[in-house]
């Protein structure tokens, strides 16, 4: 699924986020930037040991922040690591800090000159956030930061399974539509 957003482009598809060819990829990455599970271990490990190198230079990332580093042995030129938001109820302040970490993603490609960005569902496995939820978020936030700033040329929201993508793509759909 593919739409344009003034100058850029928004697809969505159904794939593996490490074998992304583009200028960066997203991680959803812990607070101590060291690995984990999920998206964020399947980096890693895809990266090699050099990015852990890297990320232990960083001193960790806040929720709702995100740091660069290089891409090293992905497709990917860098991976952004963001930190989202532990779902606990909708009712502390989770939405802002999603927002605010796919936000702080999008202005670290537009400050190092990447014209594409490949990002994941942040939040949305271990950390519990409820996928439609997190997608409106999401998808909200993207197509504000696109319509402001051309530079960006693409982003490309990979979804691990047939199911998540069904469900981001409804979303995708209602939000274009609001």
């Amino acid at each position: 699924m593919q739409v344009e957003i003034g100058d850029s482009v928004l697809e969505l598809v159904e794939g593996d986020i490490t074998r992304q060819d583009v200028d960066a990829i997203v991680n959803a990455a812990n607070t101590s930037l060291l690995g984990g599970g999920g998206v964020d271990g399947a980096i890693h490990r895809a990266a090699g040991p050099e990015l852990l190198a890297e990320c232990r230079t960083l001193g960790g990332c806040e929720t709702g922040s995100a740091k660069i580093t290089r891409g090293y042995r992905l497709p990917a030129r860098h991976v952004i690591h963001a930190v989202g938001p532990v779902y606990r109820d909708g009712r502390h302040g989770e939405a802002g800090l999603l927002a605010s970490a796919y936000r702080t993603c999008l202005e670290l490609a537009s400050e190092n000159h990447l014209a594409s960005i490949a990002f994941p569902a942040i939040s949305t496995g271990i950390y519990g956030y409820p996928a439609e939820d997190a997608a409106h978020i999401a998808f909200r936030t993207i197509i504000d930061y696109l319509s402001e700033h051309p530079e960006v040329k693409f982003v490309r929201y990979v979804l691990y399974d047939a199911r998540s993508f069904a469900v981001h793509a409804r979303v995708l759909e209602q939000v274009l539509a609001a």
